[in-house]
């Protein structure tokens, strides 16, 4: 089978890593694919919101199965068109997309649905915003309705910051237009959870758990970022919130897919919020999380190119999804400066004398015109270890780390600790 994979990041690398094992795939492509992919198969050129080009890529390579990588091509379409043309495609179709692409109704929907999640209150000027704080206490998180690569998302500790950040996003001044619409909402507490589940509308498969650490500095201090580094499993995760999750989030997700008629075929994921056994959902996404999926493929055990056709083909039921019970940890190398403004370009050395028993996923990385390999992204390098105990398989991560340098290297030091 030949199999494409849209996207350039450590998502996208972990998946074509994953795909690369499986005895179905004779040849992988990536558009536009980075540096770490090249091992693995066939980087071709292109913007991942070129969605007529893809599709004529599709077409004259005989594409077999296109695994949609990011959140932005999934909102324009992407789906949409391959499979209106005839092509199988990993990934929801765009009204389905808009669980993560509008926060104002991915929360509508949950509320409908009875999905468990924070009181919430929508606006779209500055006027009712002011207004609307005086219903929350603080913290209160004040989320841009439409994508913001991760930014869009600012948990306000007083009045003043509230409404600073407010202005800024109502005003379009940072996140390209995408808080036009605002979504305020109440501060939960308690411990942030992903989970990541399989779903092809019909039948809904729950991964192993992950724990992201989404501030940029140790001890959880900063601003929000994509997420520093994971661990699998999650290791703060009570016992028997499997079948809470079954119950109260993920039986009703299904069923409101189904009441609102939105065909999703792909990877949802779920961020929770955990406080006395007892989950409420703060986000969907509907994609792999990054860098989540790196720490949880490597602990997949299943062909996943089997378990994508399936989702594709609405036949997930009949697939037997089994992992593995190793630990795995992952530390993102990042760019001094992010998540706000960072260099590129800077020379990556040591990569060639990581341990073989490491795996480096490239999330923002290129080749310069000497053909080294240099930082091309805030997120650069995710480092990731396997073993039989988080404590080893730290040790592992943390020890790799120190042979691997770029100019202005930043990394937290605390992923995986409480």
């Amino acid at each position: 089978m030949k199999v494409l994979v849209v996207g350039s990041g450590g998502r996208e690398h972990a998946i074509a890593w994953s795909l690369a094992k499986s005895s179905h795939v004779d040849k992988l492509y990536a558009i536009p694919g980075n540096p770490g992919i090249e091992a693995i198969g066939t980087c071709v050129p292109g913007n991942v919101e070129d969605l007529e080009g893809i599709l004529t890529f599709v077409e004259d390579n005989d594409i077999d199965l296109t695994v949609i990588g990011p959140e932005v091509p999934l909102c324009m379409g992407m789906a949409d068109l391959l499979e209106d043309h005839g092509h199988k495609v990993f990934g929801p179709r765009s009204a389905a997309a808009n669980l993560e692409g509008s926060k104002a109704f991915s929360k509508d929907f949950m509320i409908r649905h009875n999905i468990p999640t924070a009181a919430y209150k929508e606006v779209d000027n500055l006027e009712d915003a002011y207004a609307a704080l005086a219903e929350f206490s603080y913290p209160v998180v004040v989320k841009a309705d439409g994508l913001a690569a991760g930014k869009g998302v600012v948990i306000a500790e007083d009045e003043a910051t509230a409404k600073a950040t407010l202005k800024d996003m109502l005003d379009g001044k940072i996140l390209d237009g995408a808080g036009k619409k605002i979504v305020l909402e109440e501060f939960l507490t308690g411990f942030e959870c992903s989970l990541l589940c399989f779903t092809d509308g019909e039948t809904i498969v729950p991964m192993v758990s992950a724990k992201d650490h989404k501030q940029v500095y140790d001890n959880n201090k900063g601003p929000n970022t994509g997420g520093m580094g994971t661990v699998s499993p999650n290791p703060f995760l009570p016992e028997g919130m499997n079948e809470v999750f079954k119950t109260d989030i993920l039986d009703p997700f299904i069923k409101g897919l189904k009441e609102d008629g939105l065909d999703f075929r792909g990877v949802i994921f779920i961020g929770l919020m955990i406080e006395n056994n007892k989950a409420k959902v703060l986000e969907f996404n509907v994609r792999f999380g990054d860098p989540e999926t790196q720490v949880i493929l490597m602990r997949l055990e299943s062909d996943l190119y089997e378990i994508m056709d399936a989702v594709a083909s609405r036949s997930l039921k009949d697939v037997d999804i089994k992992w593995s019970d190793d630990q795995v940890t992952c530390v993102v190398l990042a760019s001094g400066g992010y998540p706000n403004s960072y260099p590129k370009g800077k020379v990556i050395t040591g990569l060639d004398n990581v341990p073989e028993d490491i795996v480096v996923f490239h999330a923002g990385t290129a080749r310069n015109e000497q053909g080294d390999i240099v930082t091309a992204g805030g997120r650069v390098l995710n480092v990731c270890a396997k073993g039989a105990s988080l404590e080893e398989t730290r040790k592992k991560v943390y020890d790799a780390i120190k042979d691997i340098n770029f100019e202005g290297v930043y990394y937290r030091k605390d992923i995986g600790l409480h």
